[in-house]
């Protein structure tokens, strides 16, 4: 353990070089082309046909503009801090969305568990063999 010991303090002793080597001094572009680009690897090498577009509901060409008109839990405007919840407007999923599993329909709601299956549960399916 005292050997141990001996060699990390001259481990520290000796001035650290990093095994890494960069080239060159870190520059920051000057220009930065934000416009949209289709992913490299998208079969049709082309941005999907609705997009930018009214009539799929998809109006936005950029992150900020679809950000100033979402909502999650309520608009994220920028104006949030400013005006009371209440003046916001309200907090309703658009058309087919649904904020909670029990305002699906019935076909997509969880199954109550009946006695015999916490039964089995509780007892980790021992109940089941005997």
């Amino acid at each position: 353990m005292l050997a141990t010991r001996a060699l990390r303090q001259a481990a520290h002793a000796t001035a650290r070089t990093p095994l890494i080597q960069f080239i060159g001094k870190r520059s920051i572009p000057s220009e930065v082309d934000h416009t949209p680009k289709p992913h490299p690897e998208a079969p049709a090498n082309a941005l999907p046909g609705s997009f930018g577009t009214v009539p799929s509901g998809n109006s936005h060409n950029s992150f900020s503009s679809y950000r100033d008109s979402a909502q999650q839990h309520g608009p994220l405007r920028k104006t949030l801090g400013l005006a009371s919840g209440a003046a916001l407007g309200p907090v309703t999923p658009p058309q087919g969305q649904y904020f909670d599993r029990n305002e699906l329909p019935q076909r997509f709601r969880r199954t109550p568990l009946d006695l015999a299956e916490i039964e089995a549960i509780e007892t980790g399916g021992a109940t089941l063999f005997g």
